[in-house]
């Protein structure tokens, strides 16, 4: 496929804020319109991974390998597409991921996604390196909310941010596992770039010397000490959700984040079945990595996830129109969702198995944009 960045009407003058959400009819419109208002190290930041790439595809091909078994002359003329996750209620089952430097896109960074959450109805997850920070996304908005972090420092230090989060209001906390050690990005190193407002817990060549101390114990003792519920983000195991399980964890998140860690890992909707058949439904689960459209939403949600969480879609529509569109891009993927419900041949959740999915060959080599085939397509931009 064309890449975005090539293509010669990309040098256009940024777009008003708002603009690009407001008359968007399609998830491309929303690229062409972030690419615009982006500068390059910014996009490749988004949308790049580690070292080769491979996981960043792979999340992609496993997308794309997945065929849908439609059922015909089924009554849905009401499709129910809402969804849940620790008992708050979500009007399709999505959730913003935590995406670090989410400010890098627009300048309000997670208070905007917050305002986006609740504007729709899903939950925000927020990551801990994003602006403006664990109270003041906490305070920009009442969507129900997830705080992320990363052990940067020691035990006490995050207890502190534990019994922070609890008095801002947050519903639950969500450790990261997937980074103990930073992994090399280089698309970045290429440029010499690095996130501004990151800091040197996660930039540095070999940082996270309290990630990489991270074990079981931690996570025994996170749940012994706090009543809170505790999300694992970066699972990526049946071995290691059964552990999860073993410790009381709240929700598995299958994730290899975005392809941004360990390279050449299997993509995440690969990784799902077995996560989901070992958890049994003791947990409810979570996956991310490469979700950019609503016929991927339902593929995860037929083999067993709870919610599916939007990272990088979610920086796309914030840079290409803000609170807006962020929320514009959540009502076009619920319309997808809709869509592809209907067609499938039911009403919801309930009614879908295995039986409604088929292995496919891909139709295209994968790519972090795979899923939008019309970027160089010549139409009127807004």
């Amino acid at each position: 496929m064309t890449d975005p960045r090539r293509r010669p009407n990309m040098a256009s003058d940024p777009l008003a804020p708002g603009e690009a959400a407001r008359n968007a009819l399609t998830l491309h419109e929303l690229v062409v319109a972030a690419r615009r208002n982006l500068g390059g190290s910014v996009w490749d930041y988004l949308v790049g991974g580690a070292e080769t790439e491979t996981s960043v595809r792979r999340n992609r091909q496993a997308l794309d390998s997945v065929a849908f078994r439609p059922r015909v002359l089924t009554d849905v003329s009401e499709v129910r597409a809402g969804g849940s996750l620790l008992g708050h209620d979500l009007r399709i089952p999505v959730i913003l991921a935590p995406v670090g430097s989410l400010q890098l896109f627009e300048e309000g960074g997670g208070a905007t996604a917050g305002k986006a959450a609740e504007d729709f109805g899903i939950m925000n997850f927020v990551s801990s390196v994003c602006l403006p920070g664990l109270e003041g996304t906490a305070e920009a908005s009442d969507s129900a909310k997830v705080y992320q972090l990363y052990l940067a420092d020691d035990e006490d230090w995050m207890r502190g941010l534990i019994r922070r989060a609890m008095a801002a209001g947050y519903n639950g906390f969500c450790l990261t596992v997937d980074t103990q050690v930073y992994s090399r990005r280089e698309r970045d190193l290429l440029k010499r770039w690095r996130p501004p407002s990151v800091g040197e817990a996660t930039t540095r060549v070999a940082p996270l010397n309290y990630q990489a101390r991270m074990t079981w114990d931690l996570v025994k003792r996170i749940k012994d000490e706090f009543d809170i519920p505790l999300i694992l983000k970066g699972i990526a195991t049946a071995e290691d959700a059964g552990l999860a399980c073993e410790h009381g964890v709240d929700v598995v998140y299958v994730s290899n984040h975005g392809g941004r860690q360990l390279d050449h890992c299997r993509g995440t909707l690969d990784t799902l079945p077995e996560v989901v058949e070992e958890v049994d439904g003791r947990t409810e689960v979570v996956v991310d990595g490469g979700f950019l459209r609503g016929t991927d939403v339902v593929k995860a949600m037929v083999l067993g996830a709870d919610a599916v969480g939007i990272g990088r879609l979610e920086a796309i529509a914030m840079a290409a129109g803000g609170r807006e569109g962020v929320v514009r891009m959540l009502r076009i993927l619920e319309h997808e969702i809709v869509t592809c419900l209907g067609l499938l041949g039911v009403t919801g959740w309930d009614e879908l198995d295995a039986s409604y999915l088929h292995r496919a060959l891909p139709v295209d080599p994968p790519d972090v944009l795979g899923a939008f085939p019309f970027l160089d397509l010549d139409y009127p931009y807004p």
